[in-house]
């Protein structure tokens, strides 16, 4: 089997699953986001300041979600590339 070609399986098969790991990740915080807003919304011993802080946590949390995913599918793109020659 060619080298390259290998190379660019395993690169494919590795960004399959973590794509499909990332997905399932993102599926549970976002359920667990949404039950904890939904406690928050029902609970009277949070202030509205602890309410808006949780709240901006969250939008972070996604941001950075969001960076980390964009920087790993660059990444499989590089690799990809380096694998089928093309620079």
């Amino acid at each position: 089997m060619d080298p390259k070609q290998m190379g660019k399986q395993m690169v494919e098969f590795n960004k399959v699953m973590f794509n499909n790991y990332f997905s399932a990740i993102c599926v549970l915080q976002d359920q667990t986001e949404k039950a904890f807003e939904q406690m928050m919304a029902q609970s009277p011993m949070f202030p509205q300041e602890i309410k808006t802080a949780i709240t901006n946590w969250f939008g972070t949390y996604k941001q950075g979600r969001d960076n980390f995913k964009t920087f790993a599918d660059d990444n499989f793109k590089k690799m990809e590339e380096l694998c089928s020659g093309n620079k």
